[in-house]
């Protein structure tokens, strides 16, 4: 298509840069309000990681006692096995009963994460389908397609790891330092004076991580789209050979990817050596205290007590190490989340329910075709004005011809037309109803369109033709066929209709041209767009397709955009486009009885094909 668009940026997605402090708590929150249909699952794990704590706080007293029992044994040679045997069974009964209540957390965690990137990845796609084409003209593919499966992900297993990670660790910090209180508040004294420097050591390494982690998510989108580049235009590369140059591209972004991932895994990755540190700190305060109260005989403190007291430090030092993971975890969600909800937040087309139904079958009348364009103007965006005053009437059953040079704004009135974009100024009618009254829905239901850009799916080559029309029968599929010179194509294909297209790459343009032109004709709109159909066919097909395309459109509205001017000589309007505007209209005859801007092109275009065919 000759369309005029907005210059695409490399890289990010405008509302996807990088995310100030506040932002990443704004991501959370969005995060939380959107799995509020999951919070009663989410309680019930958290009944269960309760559990969890519940036990392994009580573990160590039984452990206590178990180790009070053979030390007292061991002084005095006579091991009580009645009474250890009836400790190390509770025991077993607890860590069964705990394992049993962290699996069940893990379980329900786990369906939730998985469940909840379900419905996220089903509104991305719901939004892509309602998402104006406008923000598609300005952002990467790529970038779109990483939000949709890296970031998704990362939302996924940043919840499913750090949600139950943060929850067991707040309660389990939390009961066992009640536990060691409980037990020899002496020894917790000393293990609590770690935990300020913790604290200190975790918030500096979050600081440099955070801002890296945003960024990261941000370079894959940019990667992802130059990766999605490269692949659409390999032939282009390779044609110009910039195979290099695209490779230093590619390396750049790469390169600064790698350094920022490598910055936020470093970082990242400082968390779990400190805490291991100032655990192995803690260890030794309490070991040397433990021995200072037990070698002078104070109350309470034994063998059992100071094994207990460790199993407790064990416990409270995990919960911090769990925390930091957590919150590292998080900070990818949130970099994450930003980007996933901020595509969420692109405004939407305009809800169009409730809008009354003009053509369709419920309707009250039929389409006959008459088409006003009064006094249009458009602009992409507010830099230039591409349409400036475009004013014209069509009446039922004609071919009209759209020309002009390329960027004149041929393919932007279709688009106007079709409601793909909305008018700044002016209106288009369609039987004296403005298509802006009308749902695209129905709108759409009048057109059937061939565009230069083919598209064709996975699929059988006769799931291609059908494509979503209705109540088609084999011999329409048959008239088709024979109508769009497919037959030949047909029957050598294995399987015939129903051999399976794969990427499109087993077929050639041409019999991709001649498909979608099929797949128009099966449609039978009253109303045609034709946008260069014929482009990727051989001049004697052309000509075939040309018949068919007349037959086609007899009795329809249609518009027909075309550089090739010798396939639009028996259109019954022509309107010359010229920077916006129609500076002639008319028909051939008519226009090159004028001697202008149209027989100008024309005859250029005539001697420029005479000349090829005399060389």
């Amino acid at each position: 298509m000759s369309n005029v668009k907005a210059r695409r940026p490399r890289g990010g997605m405008g509302v996807h840069e990088k995310m100030a402090k506040g932002e990443m708590n704004k991501s959370l929150i969005k995060i939380g309000q959107s799995m509020r249909r999951y919070w009663p699952a989410i309680f019930i794990a958290v009944f269960f990681i309760i559990g969890y704590v519940v036990i392994a706080v009580i573990a160590p007293n039984i452990l206590k006692d178990l180790t009070n029992t053979i030390v007292a044994g061991a002084e005095t040679r006579t091991i009580d096995m009645d009474q250890i045997t009836h400790y190390g069974v509770i025991l077993a009964i607890l860590y069964v009963t705990s394992a049993l209540s962290n699996f069940s957390a893990s379980f329900i965690m786990t369906t939730v994460a998985q469940r909840y990137t379900h419905s996220i990845r089903k509104q991305i796609t719901e939004k892509i389908n309602v998402v104006p084409l406008n923000y598609f003209d300005t952002n990467s593919t790529g970038d779109i397609l990483s939000i949709l499966t890296n970031d998704v992900d990362q939302i996924s297993q940043s919840f499913q790891q750090s949600l139950s990670m943060m929850i067991s660790a707040v309660f389990m910090l939390t009961g066992s330092i009640i536990a060691m209180f409980i037990t020899a508040w002496q020894m917790a004294l000393v293990a609590i004076a770690t935990l300020p420097i913790m604290i200190i050591l975790l918030m500096v390494i979050l600081k440099f991580a955070g801002p890296q982690f945003m960024k990261r998510q941000t370079l894959v989108g940019e990667v992802d789209g130059l990766v999605e580049e490269n692949y659409n235009g390999q032939l282009v590369i390779k044609v110009f050979n910039a195979e290099d140059k695209m490779t230093d591209t590619f390396d750049k972004k790469n390169n600064e990817l790698r350094k920022t991932m490598f910055k936020a895994e470093f970082f990242g990755g400082l968390m779990q050596p400190v805490m291991n540190f100032m655990s192995y700190v803690a260890y030794a305060a309490v070991c040397v205290t433990g021995g200072l109260l037990l070698s002078s005989n104070v109350a309470g403190i034994t063998m059992g007590t100071i094994t207990a007291f460790l199993m407790y430090v064990n416990l409270f030092q995990s919960p911090l190490t769990q925390i930091a993971q957590a919150m590292n975890s998080l900070q990818n969600a949130a970099a994450s989340g930003a980007r996933v909800f901020g595509f969420l937040g692109v405004e939407e087309l305009e809800d169009e329910e409730g809008k009354e139904a003009h053509f369709l079958p419920k309707g009250n009348q039929e389409l006959k075709g008459k088409v006003e364009f009064d006094h249009i103007k458009f602009s992409y965006d507010s830099s230039r004005e591409i349409i400036h005053d475009f004013s014209a009437n069509i009446t039922p059953g004609m071919k009209v011809a759209i020309v002009g040079p390329t960027g004149a704004g041929k393919t932007t009135m279709v688009n106007l037309l079709m409601r793909f974009y909305e008018t700044n100024a002016g209106n288009i009618k369609i039987d004296g109803v403005p298509v802006k009254d009308m749902s695209r829905e129905e709108l759409h239901a009048q057109f059937a369109m061939v565009l230069q850009d083919t598209w064709i799916f996975d699929g059988t080559l006769r799931e291609n033709m059908v494509y979503n029309t209705p109540n088609v029968t084999e011999e329409d599929i048959k008239n088709v066929i024979h109508d769009a010179h497919l037959t030949h194509f047909v029957r050598a294909l294995p399987g015939g209709l129903d051999y399976v297209i794969k990427d499109g790459g087993s077929i050639s343009g041409g019999q991709k041209q001649l498909i979608t032109i099929a797949r128009a004709m099966l449609k039978k709109s009253p109303m045609l767009i034709l946008d260069e159909a014929t482009s990727n066919v051989d001049t004697r097909t052309e000509e075939k397709i040309q018949e068919a395309m007349d037959r086609l459109t007899a009795n329809k509205t249609s518009f027909v955009i075309a550089h090739r001017l010798s396939t639009i000589k028996n259109a019954d309007l022509i309107l010359v486009m010229k920077d916006g505007n129609i500076i002639e209209q008319g028909n051939h005859d008519e226009l090159m009885g004028k001697n202008g801007f149209y027989a100008s092109l024309y005859n250029s275009q005539f001697n420029l094909e005479a000349e090829s065919l005399i060389d």
